[in-house]
């Protein structure tokens, strides 16, 4: 009986869930698609546990197991967001399937960096919502046309690089190769620029 219960009561936050995210996407502004999904998730697990906590129906749970279920619709919708609208949101590897089947399903292998150039980084407007992502996370700011790490940021940044020089794969399949090469992506980067500002 319980977990016939528990699955309706689950099956209740996931379509507040889905109704939810609905609603926010169409009618209202989103400032980054991670954090307005969590935000979402949030509302359903609050929506949803106001019903589990006061509907007569689920009063055969305890206090602990309608505790453990909010955390679980916690962690079940922290899970969707990342893996669903976040992912499709910033993902190369989806671009590259949609943009094979825009040019007919086929795009020969040695122009695809002029794609990723010319074509991914305007038509996703990759430089404004990478931005546009770090000004409302804190992790930057833009003064007189010049983007700075806030101290938030050289913290990530620094957590980043150790976990990418440490922790990631150091022979990883690269088209067809094993390499290292993106343990330390920087290490063959151009030396002299002049884009840099104070």
């Amino acid at each position: 009986m319980k977990t016939i219960r528990a699955l309706i009561a689950s099956s209740l936050y996931f379509f507040i869930l889905a109704v939810t995210y609905y609603i926010h996407i169409n009618y209202f502004n989103v400032n980054v698609v991670f954090y307005a999904a969590i935000g979402d998730s949030l509302i359903a697990t609050a929506l949803a546990g106001f019903i589990l906590f006061t509907v007569k129906y689920f009063r055969l749970f305890n206090f602990f197991e309608k505790t453990q279920m909010l955390c679980l619709w916690v962690l079940a919708g922290y899970a969707l967001a990342i893996s669903v609208p976040t992912v499709i949101d910033r993902s190369l590897s989806f671009y590259i399937l949609e943009k094979l089947h825009q040019r007919g399903g086929g795009i020969r292998l040695d122009h695809f960096e002029e794609v990723f150039t010319k074509e991914y980084v305007k038509e996703h407007r990759l430089v404004d919502i990478r931005l546009t992502e770090q000004l409302a996370s804190g992790t930057i700011t833009i003064v007189n046309g010049c983007v700075k790490l806030t101290p938030k940021g050289q913290r990530l940044e620094a957590f980043s690089r150790a976990f990418r020089n440490h922790l990631l794969p150091k022979q990883r399949l690269i088209m067809g190769e094993y390499s290292s090469d993106l343990t330390d992506p920087f290490k063959n980067s151009v030396e002299r620029v002049n884009y840099t500002c104070k």
